[in-house]
């Protein structure tokens, strides 16, 4: 996730004051998933699908780019290299309505599909989208984290759909700590920059393991082509090693909502930082996320 500076912005993240008319009046893709896809979730929290984005790939490029040539026309955009850290580690969320690319994709690709099959929901209620760009050179780690206490949400039926942009080696893959979404643990947010807890006074939340060597449990990762799709749980830990990148690593998500996710307040701040008249146990109002995917 990004750090906690890059989340306070002038911007309107959400641009479109009511997107469930404009959700209502388009179509989505669907596909059917394999059985055993949907085991490789449900039992690792962590699954691929592989080449089910290729037609996507240039026009998700060309919005990254864009957004990365612009930072500051953009809502919620972070660099978390430090200077004089070889390379650029890019990220960026919530810019979904302002990014055409990113908004057609959102309404109209199959992601909703996979993702409701994937959490065996009858629904799929869309959260937000988050980018990211790893340049040649870099040797930044992703912190091991997991998604969901970023987030102003809690539930069981959580699924981000990764995709990979560029072709992408397993050494520098993205890698996931199987079963870990079942552990029953929540663990204390990182931030990209420093690769620290964030200091948040919760004893509900434990912190992460500090490396892959600590995790204790099977590493699911395997390199990508572009197009390819990662699917995991909010819960699911992953993270990165500081292997360099060779050639540059570009990738987009979308994080979706399934039957028993619901609104709760988190100590900290989240993403997106909402200002919702809504209380703990409320569904995410649809004005807002719309539902995209019903069975």
């Amino acid at each position: 996730m990004a750090e906690s500076q890059a989340r306070a912005t002038s911007l309107k993240w959400n641009v479109i004051d009511d997107v469930s008319a404009l959700a209502a009046s388009t179509q989505r893709r669907s596909v059917e998933l394999d059985n055993a896809t949907i085991d490789d979730f449900q039992r690792d929290g962590v699954c691929y699908v592989p080449g089910a984005f290729t037609e996507w790939i240039e026009p998700l490029r060309a919005g990254l780019d864009r957004v990365m040539n612009s930072p500051d026309e953009y809502a919620f955009t972070s660099d978390s290299a430090e200077p004089g850290e070889p390379g650029r580690f890019f990220d960026t969320y919530c810019n979904w309505q302002r990014v055409p690319e990113y908004l057609t994709f959102a309404l109209t690709s199959s992601a909703a599909a996979i993702a409701a099959q994937c959490m065996q929901s009858a629904s799929a209620q869309f959260f937000h989208e988050h980018s990211f760009a790893k340049e040649s050179g870099t040797q930044k780690a992703t912190p091991w984290h997991h998604d969901l206490p970023y987030y102003c949400i809690d539930g069981t039926q959580t699924a981000s759909v990764y995709i990979a942009l560029d072709d992408t080696p397993e050494e520098t893959a993205v890698r996931f700590l199987a079963g870990s979404h079942r552990d029953g643990n929540t663990y204390v947010p990182r931030r990209f920059r420093t690769g620290s807890d964030y200091d948040y006074d919760d004893p509900s939340m434990v912190s992460a393991p500090a490396s892959e060597d600590e995790a204790e449990g099977e590493i699911i990762s395997r390199a990508l082509v572009a197009g390819d799709a990662i699917v995991f749980d909010f819960r699911t830990l992953h993270g990165t090693t500081p292997a360099p990148v060779a050639d540059r690593r570009r990738a987009f998500s979308t994080r979706w909502l399934g039957d028993d996710v619901r609104f709760v307040k988190r100590l900290g701040v989240t993403s997106p930082p909402l200002d919702l008249d809504l209380a703990p146990g409320d569904r995410m109002p649809e004005s807002l996320f719309p539902t995209l995917w019903r069975s």
